[in-house]
């Protein structure tokens, strides 16, 4: 993901750079979402995405020459990936709880739920 934010790059690096970036996103979202169809904790999604984070960091140094072990690179990547797969938690625990303990609970937004009254 470094390679988006600190490195000029066009044509079809640059695709390919925008094409790792958004499986990295996606990857984070469906390991979120894993952990929570398991009923596992917030634990669980830092330790995935911490994992992913650093296969992250392999695939900018195989494919784009970057840097393998930058605490600052790897950090930015990690704190994205996290936020992405905090949502990915969050949204498919509350359809979880919406929809499978219907007369217990009632959804305000995407991603919490209320008592109902």
């Amino acid at each position: 993901m470094q390679g988006l934010f600190f490195e000029p790059d066009t044509g079809v690096r640059m695709i390919i750079r925008a094409l790792v970036f958004l499986i990295g996103l996606w990857t984070a979202s469906r390991a979120g979402r894993a952990v929570a169809e398991n009923w596992d904790g917030y634990g669980l999604v830092i330790a995935y995405t911490f994992l992913l984070a650093w296969v992250m960091q392999f695939l900018h140094h195989a494919l784009f020459d970057g840097p393998m072990l930058s605490p600052l690179f790897f950090g930015i990547d990690f704190v994205v990936l996290l936020i992405v797969s905090l949502a990915g938690f969050r949204y498919r625990r509350t359809n979880q709880m919406v929809n499978n303990y219907y007369w217990l609970y009632e959804r305000t937004s995407a991603f919490s739920w209320k008592d109902k009254d």
